[in-house]
């Protein structure tokens, strides 16, 4: 099975620093210096496009621009790549939503993955009008997955539930294929959320012997459910033709990290009330010693972001070897970023996958066979 790989959309806005942002944190000022315009995300996808690189996230909350809008424009200038749309289920009702993929699949010919983000800051979720705690957040999740799944497999769907009701439910265009579901969450619920609906379970570049329990967690649940789900990891890349250089490459980045700034982050993010967003804090500690946890991950991008906060930092070699230590443990889908994400996107692709490539645990999804040279008769 060939490993697929996603890149990112930096609808925050991109830099040669890295864009703070994310779980109820404002995006830094660095986000200014490449602005997330249509022009430039869609010079991003088609470069991840050319790569390899089978679709691209796009996150959601109030620090970035919309992901739905954007990437319906993105599509249109690019053939290939697919887009894993970030949303929260509580913003929009379950029909409605059913409906925006079933019309995304149909103008795109198939390119819309969903990335469900329950939302894990209740402040946040408050601007937008949503007051359910978490625990009753994740469970209006599972209703919501349960009414779009019904839909799209074209049934009515009568759903009196806790938190969301339907009557008579019905798409009058399913969406082909249905598109798949990503979802992460290290909560006990969430884990119950994905054994029953999910299709790729992701989780957040922690250690290699925490994301095994993970996926041993969730596969546990999956079983009991009599399902089965895939998992991927999301993480930053820095990968360069030496260990050395990808290293310089960090500490510049960490060089750039103003005190007040990782200060005001780290106590915002403190306040997180997502067991992932702790988690990803505890690998650091706010300091900014000891930051490699293990061999070539690197934390300091958790510093100054919010959300995924680990990269996979040394040489290609060493890149590639840390890829194929998390595809030992279960990780068969890599949703990647760096720092500026176009460029970045080429230093990976033309660096790492031809090494995967050569050892046969990828290709190139698009590539098209090469039709054999034409035979020249011979003549004196």
């Amino acid at each position: 099975m060939s490993l697929t790989f996603h890149w990112f959309l930096p609808t925050n806005g991109d830099s040669r620093h890295v864009v703070g942002g994310g779980h109820g944190t404002p995006a830094t000022v660095s986000g200014r210096d490449r602005p997330p315009t249509v022009a430039y995300l869609s010079q991003i996808a088609r470069a991840a496009e050319d790569l390899g690189f089978v679709g691209a996230l796009t996150p959601t909350g109030a620090w970035c621009e919309d992901a739905w809008l954007t990437t319906a424009m993105v599509s249109q200038n690019t053939e290939r790549l697919k887009f894993l749309v970030a949303f929260r289920p509580g913003f929009v009702s379950p029909t409605l939503a059913a409906q925006m993929a079933s019309t995304f699949q149909r103008q795109t010919g198939g390119r819309l993955l969903l990335n469900v983000v329950t939302g894990g800051e209740s402040h946040e979720q408050r601007a937008y009008g949503d007051f359910l705690d978490k625990e009753a957040r994740y469970r209006r999740t599972g209703e919501f997955l349960q009414i779009v799944r019904e839909l799209w497999d074209g049934k009515t769907v009568d759903l009196s539930g806790e938190h969301l009701q339907v009557e008579e439910a019905k798409l009058a265009r399913v969406p082909d294929p249905v598109p798949e579901i990503y979802f992460g969450g290290s909560s006990p619920i969430a884990g119950e959320i994905a054994a029953r609906h999910v299709d790729v379970y992701l989780t957040w570049g922690e250690p290699p012997a925490q994301v095994a329990e993970k996926i041993a967690w969730v596969r546990g649940l999956a079983e009991k459910e009599g399902r089965s789900v895939r998992f991927g990891i999301r993480l930053h890349v820095i990968t360069r033709d030496t260990s050395e250089q990808a290293w310089a490459e960090a500490h510049k980045l960490l060089d750039g990290f103003d005190p007040q700034t990782v200060k005001s982050v780290q106590a915002g993010l403190a306040r997180s009330e997502s067991e992932g967003q702790q988690r990803m804090l505890a690998l650091h500690g706010g300091s900014r010693d000891s930051l490699e946890i293990h061999p070539n991950l690197w934390a300091g991008i958790g510093l100054v972001r919010g959300g995924a906060g680990t990269a996979l930092v040394g040489s290609h070699d060493e890149v590639a070897e840390r890829i194929k230590e998390y595809h030992a443990l279960g990780i068969d889908e890599f949703v990647l970023s760096g720092y500026p994400h176009l460029e970045e996107a080429y230093w990976f692709g033309e660096g790492v996958l031809p090494r995967l490539a050569a050892q046969g645990l990828w290709q190139h999804p698009f590539a098209r066979p090469t039709a054999p040279a034409a035979q020249v008769p011979f003549t004196r």
